[in-house]
């Protein structure tokens, strides 16, 4: 056809048709091509953000069933208490017989202990027998027995517990090879991620229940490593240590608590991550214990007043409130009024981060940390040291008597200062050789008493260079200073019973 349509055409005519039938086949195929590319698209996108529900977690359960165990433990408890003493009764009393039949009813006072039990869940993590549960399932506990999904009951004993996380690490001897379940990757996990939860509510046995994930990195207060998922899926008493599956059978958390006023499920449950865990059973089953990094510092939040006093914009970090001597931040020069920014490449966006991190890290590892010091960034190196047992403070006694009111009274804070005497020491039961500033007095509705500033407590820094203060004159030029520059705040480090922290207390008025 085409040397037909040629014959009728010159030569110039012929070269345009040419070159105007190869755009249009150009053309045709860049439009087929494109089409092809966003259907494929469209396609993926689909499949990503419109993810039906399984129809059934039926084969899931049948699979990861066996694996999961229901805890039983008793504990001996002795029947304490004062026995109560049998009245003095009058000869031949009607109530004579009554009471003979009421006390001898009663325990005596030396009679054997009770045994107390409980109920819990677990899931087995390797063939051999090694079983994860909660801390608090076993705690306390003189025998813990494990019920196998065939009602085998074996003897368990304990490998490890560490109560910081509440996760324990159970043993069971069995003449064959267990079912097993294995760790998915946590983070990976989403809010509205489908999740399957399996355990031992009210001691009733193996026991599914499905929901969704509401929410991530919750904080409920039960430790210093928060950091719980929280699901829907039917939770009770009894499913503390049952593990939470993701739909690829994955174990994604530990189910550990749940939030009730009733006592029963409302569809808020909370659970250890497996990405915090794992870390923490690895060490359990080497060590018998956690082995946690430790850095030596206390830390308290960045409020917006300390974040303004020290000249940071954004109101994040960690702010090193203090250092023990000897410890790896000392060490490295970590220094009281750092505000740690980043930890090992972590951002620290909140304060209660920072533990964790560190908890996390390998004792002995060498990390970058990042921190804010008078108005600049600085890096630090600093090998952690292993994480020691926590001390009590001891608290500051006080006579209990008023005493008259003497010293300094800073009219912008409503606190009263004085240096410290001999008297003073008596009546905060202060070391002998402590010399330096103490608050005397808080008025009430004040600046100073809304940041929880308590009488006893000793002024050892003040301003954004943090100067040691230890006289009354010193700490009056600074005030003055401060609001001669018109600042909105001032920042103290105060200490009290052993313990430092950084409060910035907002500036009002002149100080008398």
């Amino acid at each position: 056809m085409r040397n037909s349509i040629r014959a009728r055409f010159p030569n110039e005519i012929w070269n345009n048709y040419n070159a105007a039938y190869a755009f249009f086949n150009i053309a045709i195929r860049l439009i087929t091509f494109s089409f092809v590319i966003l259907a494929s698209f469209l396609l993926i996108s689909g499949n990503a953000f419109s993810k039906a529900p399984p129809k059934s977690f039926a084969d899931l359960a049948q699979k990861l069933l066996p694996a999961v165990v229901n805890i039983s433990t008793t504990q001996l408890v002795s029947r304490g208490g004062k026995p109560v003493q049998r009245p003095k009764l009058p000869p031949g009393s009607p109530f004579e017989e009554f009471f003979k039949e009421f006390f001898d009813r009663q325990p005596q006072r030396n009679s054997p202990s009770k045994r107390a039990t409980s109920l819990g869940s677990g899931f087995i993590i390797d063939s051999t027998g090694l079983i994860v549960t909660n801390n608090h399932v076993i705690k306390g506990a003189d025998q813990i027995s494990v019920i196998l999904h065939d009602n085998t009951r074996l003897k368990a004993t304990v490998v490890g517990r560490d109560s910081k996380t509440d996760l324990a690490v159970l043993r069971v001897k069995s003449k064959t090879k267990l079912p097993f379940v294995k760790f998915g990757n946590s983070d990976e996990s989403r809010v509205g991620d489908w999740v399957v939860a399996i355990g031992n509510p009210f001691g009733l046995g193996g026991t599914v229940t499905a929901g969704i994930i509401s929410a991530r990195a919750r904080n409920i207060n039960s430790g210093p490593y928060d950091d719980f998922i929280q699901s829907d899926a039917s939770i009770n008493k009894g499913n503390s240590g049952g593990p939470m599956f993701n739909t690829e059978g994955e174990v994604i958390g530990i189910n550990t608590a749940i939030y009730s006023p009733s006592g029963g499920s409302v569809g808020i449950g909370f659970a250890i991550p497996s990405n915090l865990a794992e870390p923490i059973i690895s060490q359990l089953k080497r060590f018998g214990r956690a082995r946690r990094g430790w850095l030596g510092v206390r830390i308290q939040t960045v409020t917006k007043e300390i974040a303004d006093s020290l000249g940071l914009k954004e109101t994040k970090g960690a702010l090193v409130a203090d250092v023990t001597a000897g410890g790896p931040a000392d060490k490295s020069r970590i220094m009281v009024g750092d505000i740690i920014l980043k930890f090992n490449g972590k951002e620290i966006d909140e304060m209660r981060s920072l533990p964790r991190f560190v908890a996390e890290t390998a004792v002995g590892k060498v990390v970058k940390v990042e921190v804010w010091r008078k108005g600049r960034n600085k890096v630090i190196y600093s090998r952690l040291g292993e994480f020691p047992e926590a001390k009590e403070p001891l608290p500051v006694k006080s006579s209990g008597q008023k005493q008259k009111k003497k010293g300094m009274f800073l009219e912008p804070f409503g606190i009263t200062l004085a240096q410290i005497d001999n008297d003073l020491r008596t009546r905060f039961n202060l070391n002998k050789e402590l010399k330096g500033v103490i608050i005397t007095d808080v008025k009430n509705n004040s600046t100073a008493s809304e940041k929880g500033v308590t009488v006893g407590s000793i002024i050892r820094k003040i301003g954004p260079e943090q100067k040691l203060v230890s006289s009354l004159n010193e700490i009056k030029k600074l005030v003055n200073t401060a609001l001669k520059e018109k600042r909105k705040s001032l920042l103290f480090l105060i200490e009290r019973g052993g313990s430092s922290r950084f409060v910035a207390l907002k500036l009002v008025n002149d100080p008398k």
